[in-house]
């Protein structure tokens, strides 16, 4: 074997070496061939050049340390005092991001307890008084009302107060069976279909007692007291075991020893479930007589006409909120205009928005009548008692008697229309089931220009609501005082909109409350974060 001055040369079979690494220029070619040929040279034998040491070559292998060596150096004085050392550091900071947590968690702000709150806390009451009308048709039932419960829960409300819907003998008691559905409304079947489709779409039912509800006297003649209220006692009984969540019943001031009857029929109703709700109404706006049906129970909801007596200005409705919440201790109450009528009936109508604003954020649970979502309003011919209106789904006919109507004001129009009432009604109903200052935050009324009424709702370290109601025919400053209020309650320098009854204000639009200005009849809400 020849040698070379550098490297050894050796002898390696091609079939030996790696596919990729076989020669293939022509020289071999003509090699292997020639070698077929002659058959005297060795088949596949050349020679390459082979490094037998790899450090001659330029290639230095790396071992590291052996077991005996790491041993000796892991031993020696400096790894060990750096090893103690990196301990202690990590002890040290361990324990300081320990006490760090524990300051942060002491020095914290503590957080309110929550309330307990029952599910007519939560939300608004629904009133459908009579099935037929908000059907918008004659036969108006039970049936046909279950096919409304998906509109009824884009409502976002809690709870539809139903009927009354019991068989009643016009100014008869003995023809009054309160444990019977009339049969132009449908069947005990119909009625339990109704309460189990209504519980899967999040939904109460609270049932209309009212005993005479067709004749003159809700509650007959005062000779035949004994007889109604055994027949209620019964009928409560009955219709709390059938599986309804609540029961009302109204013009209690015409009901004689209304305030023994009252507590009686409240304590069956929570006897059977403190889950169940007695509502009472009135179509007083005396505040004496409504604090004397109040003291039956805290837990009584009353509906009443007691802010239909504001005159519907700023300050005598300011008055009588802040009146009203003073004498009932600032106990749950309900708020409404009226204990059945439409509130398009009542307040005028450049005010009806504001009117949904202010319903909704008061501290307690607002009610409506079915139609209230859409501005719907009661027709009185002259001569005349009130009629109770037909709701208006869509453009057609409302009464089978007058023309069709504007897609404004219809259910189906409104709909569409993201500056509507109801879309007004379905954004303030969803916020107030949300919001902790809206459900149950403290309320503070704020000093304010003439004819404004404006109050702050907020809980906690929540979020906090700012209403500015105009009810002027002019635009109005704010001019918002706090000189009367905790010293714990302060506003910012600036507020976010959350929406106006006016178009024209963009949500999310930042606003100087120092120079908050509010067009006439616009209601405001505003919101701000809390800050420590």
């Amino acid at each position: 074997m020849s040698q070379d001055p550098e490297v050894d040369m050796k002898e390696v079979e091609l079939n030996e070496l790696e596919p990729e690494k076989q020669p293939m220029n022509a020289a071999s070619g003509a090699a292997v061939s020639a070698a077929m040929a002659g058959g005297t040279e060795k088949n596949g034998l050349v020679k390459i050049k082979v490094a037998d040491n790899e450090a001659e070559a330029g290639t230095a292998k790396f071992t590291g340390l052996s077991k005996e060596e790491l041993l000796k150096v892991a031993g020696s004085p400096g790894w060990v005092r750096t090893r103690w050392a990196l301990l202690l550091l990590f002890w040290v900071g361990w324990l300081g991001m320990l006490a760090g947590a524990v300051v942060i968690i002491v020095r914290a702000p503590r957080c309110r307890e929550l309330p307990e709150q029952s599910w007519w806390h939560k939300g608004a009451l629904y009133r459908i008084g009579d099935l037929q009308a908000f059907q918008g048709q004659d036969a108006g039932n039970l049936a046909g009302l279950k096919e409304h419960l998906p509109y009824l829960s884009t409502l976002k409300v809690k709870a539809l107060v139903l009927g009354p819907i019991h068989r009643n003998q016009k100014d008869d008691v003995n023809g009054t069976y309160l444990e019977q559905i009339d049969p132009t409304f449908g069947s005990k079947e119909d009625l339990d279909n109704l309460l189990q489709s209504a519980k899967k779409k999040g939904l109460r039912v609270i049932l209309d007692l009212t005993p005479n509800y067709r004749g003159q006297n809700s509650w007959f003649l005062p000779s035949e007291s004994d007889t109604v209220a055994s027949k209620m006692r019964e009928a409560l009984q009955f219709w709390l075991q059938a599986g309804v969540d609540g029961l009302q019943i109204r013009d209690v001031e015409s009901l004689w020893d209304a305030t023994s009857h009252l507590a009686d029929w409240h304590n069956i109703t929570k006897n059977v479930s403190e889950d169940r709700l007695l509502i009472a109404g009135t179509e007083s706006s005396s505040l004496q007589q409504i604090l004397s049906l109040l003291g039956v129970s805290r837990d009584l909801l009353l509906t009443s006409s007691y802010l239909s007596a504001s005159g519907f200005t700023g300050k005598q409705t300011e008055e009588l909120v802040a009146r009203y919440l003073n004498a009932t201790d600032n106990r749950w109450c309900s708020w409404s205009l009226s204990q059945a009528g439409h509130l398009a009936s009542i307040v005028p109508a450049h005010l009806l928005r504001l009117y949904h604003l202010l319903l909704f954020t008061l501290p307690g649970t607002p009610v409506f009548s079915f139609g209230d979502e859409i501005g719907l309003k009661a027709a009185a011919l002259p001569g005349q008692p009130m009629k109770v209106p037909v709701m208006l789904w869509d453009g057609s006919s409302s009464d089978n008697s007058s023309g069709p109507v504007s897609s404004n004001l219809t259910v189906q129009g409104q709909s569409q229309d993201p500056n509507s009432l109801l879309t007004l009604f379905r954004g303030l109903s969803d916020l107030r089931g949300k919001e902790r200052a809206l459900l149950h935050g403290d309320f503070h009324v704020l000093s304010s220009g003439p004819d404004l009424f404006c109050y702050l709702r907020q809980w906690d370290q929540n979020k906090r609501f700012l209403v500015v109601l105009n009810f002027g025919d002019v635009a109005q400053a704010a001019r918002l005082g706090t000189s009367g209020l905790p010293t714990s309650v302060s506003l910012p320098a600036r507020a976010d909109v959350l929406l106006s009854t006016q178009p024209g204000r963009e949500e999310g639009t930042s606003v100087e409350l120092e120079h908050l200005n509010l067009k006439p009849h616009e209601g405001l809400l505003l919101h701000f974060p809390y800050v420590a």
